[in-house]
């Protein structure tokens, strides 16, 4: 087992007025298996190629493990390949028998990956690039929408087969698939990211219920606020009226 920590990292896109992140500072275990949650266009992808090392940045990322990324990119060009001839460029080093053990979970024939990728179905293609993803050990590993595109089956057969794997970061807008899967949430706030234990529906409690209190206390601070506004006009009323005798 080893960590991840991010230190008081800053980020920002160039020629934006705006950081991204502000000061992000947190740490994670590798074997966890945590859903990454946040409302879209936020910066859940950005922070995906900071951990791959695509951007820079201001403040440390500290890793001592591989991170690898689901999906891999296909070019156009290699669509006419077969899965088996994409497999060193997706994953240098990987070992073709692990492929063949996984897409075995998986519930899918070896001889999928004979075939040019451009016949294979969206399932098939998305359990050949996990069966790949998850091929050798220790890497953590950064799983974006892997149930897009699948049929109901398909992603029962995704869902359980992510059930039985560790060291991993799910992107996912499926729910069911986030709570069978999970046991620690990273959440996306305006500039930050914290770590909370425990699946979606306990993050979601979580979350509403402080989003409750919170309605509660405005809306106290509210008929606070409409009282003293009442008490303040009464004041300028009486005020008026006094001055008014007075004169009188």
């Amino acid at each position: 087992m080893a960590q991840i920590s991010v230190n008081d990292l800053t980020f920002y896109y160039e020629g934006s007025p705006d950081n991204i992140f502000e000061h992000v500072s947190f740490s994670i275990d590798t074997n966890w298996k945590l859903g990454f949650v946040g409302r879209n266009g936020k910066g859940k992808t950005t922070f995906l190629n900071l951990l791959l090392g695509k951007y820079e940045y201001l403040g440390a990322i500290n890793r001592s493990v591989v991170v690898d990324y689901f999906p891999y990119q296909v070019k156009t060009e290699d669509f006419k390949k077969t899965a088996f001839e994409l497999i060193e460029a997706w994953k240098p080093g990987c070992e073709e028998w692990r492929v063949f053990c996984e897409l075995d979970k998986l519930g899918v024939d070896g001889e999928v990956l004979y075939r040019s990728f451009e016949t294979l179905s969206f399932g098939e293609r998305t359990k050949v690039m996990l069966a790949v993803l998850f091929s050798r050990e220790n890497d953590f590993l950064l799983i974006d929408e892997p149930t897009n595109h699948l049929d109901q089956d398909s992603r029962e057969i995704v869902k359980k087969y992510l059930v039985g794997k560790k060291g991993f970061i799910l992107v996912s807008h499926d729910r069911d698939l986030l709570d069978a899967c999970i046991n620690h949430v990273l959440v996306l706030n305006r500039k930050t990211i914290k770590v909370q234990a425990g699946n979606f529906s306990s993050w979601w409690e979580n979350k509403n219920r402080k989003d409750a209190f919170v309605r509660r206390e405005n809306e106290k601070h509210k008929k606070e606020i409409r009282k003293l506004r009442k008490k303040r006009d009464f004041c300028r009323i009486w005020k008026k009226f006094r001055i008014r005798r007075f004169r009188l």
